[in-house]
C-alpha cells in the first residue's frame, strides 16, 4: 500500500486465530509526501481513512481480485478499539463495511503458525 496523492491513515488488524496479537491493530500515516509503504500480509484485515480531499491509494495484490473471498470486521468494533481520528465525523462506508460483523462474530479462515505467518 502507498499513497500516491494526499494523505491517509492506514490500519491493519491481526485476524489469525491463536495469534498472541489477535484482534490488535496498528495504524500508519501514509502520504505522498512521506513516501512510506505498507505490506499487509495474509491473515490481517486492512482499512483506511483519508485525511485530505482527492487522496489516492495505490496497492498491489498477491492474486487476482476475488470478491467471494473477501471478509470484513466492523470498523467501530469496541473490542478492537481503533482510534480513527475522525473527531466525531461519520465516515463514508461501503455496503460491505456497514454490514461487517464484530470481531467476536467473525469466522476467521486464518490460523497463527508459530515462527511464521
Amino acid at each position: 500500500m502507498r499513497c500516491g496523492r494526499g494523505r491517509l491513515f492506514d490500519v491493519v488488524v491481526d485476524l489469525r486465530r491463536g495469534s498472541p496479537t489477535f484482534g490488535r491493530w496498528e495504524g500508519f500515516e501514509l502520504s505522498a509526501e512521506n513516501g512510506q509503504q505498507l505490506l499487509v500480509p495474509a491473515g490481517f484485515a486492512h482499512g483506511f481513512v483519508t485525511r485530505e480531499p482527492e487522496t489516492e491509494i495505490v496497492y498491489k495484490r498477491s492474486d487476482y481480485y476475488a470478491p467471494e473471498a473477501e471478509g470484513a470486521v466492523a470498523w467501530d468494533d469496541p473490542e478492537i478499539g481503533i482510534d480513527w481520528g475522525l473527531g466525531g465525523a461519520d465516515p463514508i462506508l461501503s455496503e460491505k463495511d456497514r454490514a461487517a460483523p464484530r470481531l467476536g462474530d467473525f469466522d476467521t479462515p486464518f490460523t497463527y503458525q508459530e515462527g511464521g505467518a
